[in-house]
């Protein structure tokens, strides 16, 4: 497709796959939060998700493609930036960039990593089987999603995991939040400084919201 072909079109799908990426880690979140109601807030939670099985499965299949989609053209557009870019260009576009900026391609990495032994731990649930919420049930006969996410985030290892892999997550969404306007023409001079400040506080407040939970279990004040 013409589309799909030109570095703009390439851009913008790279940009709306981020978009609805951000807003899936934006809603995750906000599920998560039910682990702060105690055993009955998150198992029921994650029962009711149970339910609507075929609509989550549905909804985590159009996921997965937009993930593949914004991984491809994310390699393909950095490679082809580097063979573009004139040795003394590129020097002065790394100096004039940001932290985040120039480790998109790193953070997206860590990312993806994480996201695969996310899945291994909480969806599929094999990393720990003997504390997974399939064979431990809680005392209305749910599977207990409390009781695993307690234990796991008392292990250190696991914790810190977590709150690495949210750093990458920050690092990401400061940047990938400022291109997603700069890609569809709403970044100028006036506007610049608002989002970027709003894209660092928005990257800020999910960090802190995602490792929240591992960090008041990992320290005791949330227990199983």
């Amino acid at each position: 497709m013409p589309f799909l072909k030109s570095m703009v079109g390439r851009k913008i799908v790279m940009a709306v796959s981020g978009l609805m990426m951000a807003l899936f880690v934006v809603a995750h979140l906000l599920g998560n939060t039910s682990i702060f109601a105690g055993p009955n807030g998150i198992n029921a939670y994650a029962a009711k998700l149970h339910e609507l099985a075929p609509v989550v499965w549905a909804y985590r299949l159009v996921m997965i493609i937009l993930f593949a989609l914004h991984v491809y053209y994310g390699i393909q557009l950095t490679l082809e930036n580097q063979k573009a870019k004139p040795q003394v260009y590129a020097v002065k576009s790394s100096l004039s960039a940001t932290f985040a900026g120039k480790s998109m391609i790193w953070t997206g990495s860590i990312i993806g990593f994480f996201l695969i032994y996310h899945l291994l731990q909480f969806t599929i649930q094999v990393t720990n089987p003997e504390i997974s919420a399939g064979r431990n049930l809680d005392a209305v006969g749910r599977p207990d999603v409390f009781h695993m996410v307690v234990l796991s985030f008392q292990k250190s290892f696991i914790a810190f995991i977590y709150v690495g892999a949210m750093i990458a997550l920050a690092l990401h969404l400061t940047h990938g939040i400022q291109s997603f306007f700069q890609t569809l023409g709403l970044n100028n001079d006036r506007t610049f400084p608002v989002i970027t400040k709003s894209g660092t506080l928005a990257a800020v407040i999910i960090f802190l919201g995602y490792i929240a939970i591992p960090l008041i279990i990992f320290i005791g004040i949330l227990k199983g």
